[in-house]
C-alpha cells in the first residue's frame, strides 16, 4: 500500500442502477484534481482479455460484445479471487496517479468492501446505488440467467451495512441532494487535513 487516500468511497448497484453516473458526479463535484474514479472491473477485464486474447476496450464498454464473455469472464475472476480475494482490488489501486479522494466505482462482493475497510479503515464510506427494476430496464438492463443471480450481482444484496443509500429513479433532485451531501464530507475531510 504506497498511498494513502484521505477518503474512500466504495460504491455498489445492480447493473443499470447507475454506480458509473454516481461516481461521474461526485468525481465532477469533488474536482478531477483531487478525485480518482477507479474501477474494480477494469484490471480484472484487461487480465481477462490478455488471457484469452480478446479486445480489452470492448470488454469495457456496454456493447454485446462484453456480454457474450461475461458469464465466463465471472467465473474467471471468481477463480482468481479464490485464489486471492485482494488481488483486483490491489491491482486496481496500485496506479501511479492517484488522488486524494478514491470512488470505487464498482464493488460487488463482500471481499471488495472488507478489502478497503480493513485497509483504509475509518477512511471508507461504503454507498449503495439504488434503483427501481423499472428505471433499470429503462436503461436496457435485461435480467441474464447466470449473470444476475450471480455473486458478481448478488452477493451484496445483503449482509452488509451501507454508510449511505443513492436513489437513482429519475429524480435529479433528489440525486444532486444525496451527492452534495457525500461530497460535503470530503470538504470537511480535507479542511481537516490541510
Amino acid at each position: 500500500m504506497d498511498k494513502i487516500p484521505e477518503k474512500v468511497f466504495v460504491i455498489s448497484g445492480k447493473r443499470k442502477s447507475g454506480k458509473d453516473y454516481v461516481a461521474a458526479l461526485m468525481c465532477n463535484r469533488i474536482g478531477k484534481h483531487l478525485c480518482s474514479s477507479i474501477q474494480l472491473s477494469g484490471p480484472l477485464k484487461k487480465q481477462y482479455a490478455e488471457d484469452h486474447n480478446l479486445n480489452f476496450e470492448k470488454l469495457m464498454d456496454s456493447s454485446e460484445y462484453k456480454e457474450k464473455f461475461r458469464i465466463d469472464m465471472i467465473k474467471w475472476g471468481e477463480d482468481k479471487r479464490t485464489e486471492d480475494h485482494g488481488f483486483f482490488c490491489r491491482l486496481a489501486t496500485s496506479k501511479a496517479d492517484l488522488k486524494k479522494i478514491w470512488i470505487i466505482t464498482d464493488a460487488r462482493r463482500k471481499t471488495d468492501v472488507d478489502y478497503f475497510k480493513e485497509n483504509y479503515n475509518d477512511r471508507t464510506l461504503t454507498v449503495r446505488v439504488c434503483a427501481k427494476e423499472s428505471i433499470r430496464k429503462s436503461r436496457g438492463f435485461t435480467f441474464t440467467l447466470g449473470v444476475d443471480d450471480a455473486e458478481s450481482e448478488c452477493g451484496l444484496d445483503e449482509g452488509i451495512h451501507w454508510d449511505y443509500l443513492i436513489h437513482n429513479n429519475g429524480d435529479q433532485d433528489l440525486l444532486d441532494k444525496d451527492i452534495d451531501h457525500l461530497v460535503t464530507i470530503v470538504q470537511e475531510k480535507l479542511c481537516d487535513v490541510t
